[in-house]
Order: C-alpha cells, then structure tokens, then sequence
C-alpha cells in the first residue's frame, strides 16, 4: 500500500524496500497474518508521533473511578443517615463507587440483620443515581456493601 492508502499491487519485499528508499519512506508490515502480508509505505517516526498523541488524548478523557467509602455505625440517628447520604449521592453523582461500611461494636455484631436492614435504607435513598453492585455482606466486624453510579447514555 502507498502513503495514502492506495494498492501497489502483490510485489517481493525487495521491490517494495526499493521504493521505499526511493520516496523516503519506511516500509511498514501491517498485517503480518494475511497472505501475502501487508505491508505499508510511511513515516514511521510521525506514525509513531501520531499514535503518542492520540493515545495521550484517550488517557485525558477517561475517569479514573475510585472507591468512596461512607462509614456507618448501627444506632445511627436518622439526621446523621441523611447526610452520609448526601455524601454518598455526591460521590456518586461525580461517577465514583461507594463502599458502605457498617462498623459494628461489641455484642452489636449478633444482629447482622439490623445492619442489612441500615444498607437496604441507604440504598433506597440514593437507589435513582446508583445500584448496589455488592449486596451487603459480614466480614469479621464490619458489614459491607458497594454501590456504583447508574450508567449514563
């Protein structure tokens, strides 16, 4: 293939070296697998220059998303939930995951179930910006749960 796509056609790799010594190009194979392979006629120094740059532009554009975690305690009163929620729904929103922690003291880690009921609550307040990605779960003495941010179209 020429510089701008075009077919030269089937030919040795000798004859195709010499024509890319010719234009001052550099003869690039593109698909080795096919048969014959392909080969291609370019600056492979501003090939590289472009691919650099474009992948530079991917890597500005994509979010990294991280973990934000909101720590609960089981007698929590309900002002308190309301603004852990807020956080919640504010790392959400920004296209963070949240892990909820439910840290349990003493014999409070007998009543798993008050704790799943204390995620179920939070879940449904923030549950228009998010899914639980993780239903909650004991882990020694704390319950946890993940929720990640709905996907927008």
């Amino acid at each position: 293939m020429g510089e701008e796509g075009e077919q030269l056609g089937i030919m040795s790799g000798r004859d195709a070296f010499q024509i890319a010594v010719e234009r001052n190009l550099d003869l690039v194979e593109i698909a080795p697998t096919a048969k014959p392979p392909v080969c291609k006629l370019m600056d492979y120094g501003k090939h590289k220059y472009e691919q650099a740059k474009k992948d530079k532009e991917a890597r500005k554009n994509h979010k990294v998303v991280e973990i934000k975690e909101v720590k609960l305690r089981l007698n929590i009163e309900d002002h308190d939930l309301d603004t852990k929620a807020k956080n919640a729904q504010r790392f959400l929103k920004d296209g963070d995951k949240v892990k909820v922690t439910i840290m349990f003291r003493g014999r409070e880690v007998t009543h798993p179930d008050l704790g799943k009921a204390l995620c179920v609550r939070l879940a449904q307040i923030v549950k228009d910006i998010s899914f639980v990605e993780r239903e909650a779960k004991l882990e020694g003495r704390n319950m946890i749960m993940i929720l990640s941010p709905n996907k927008h179209d």
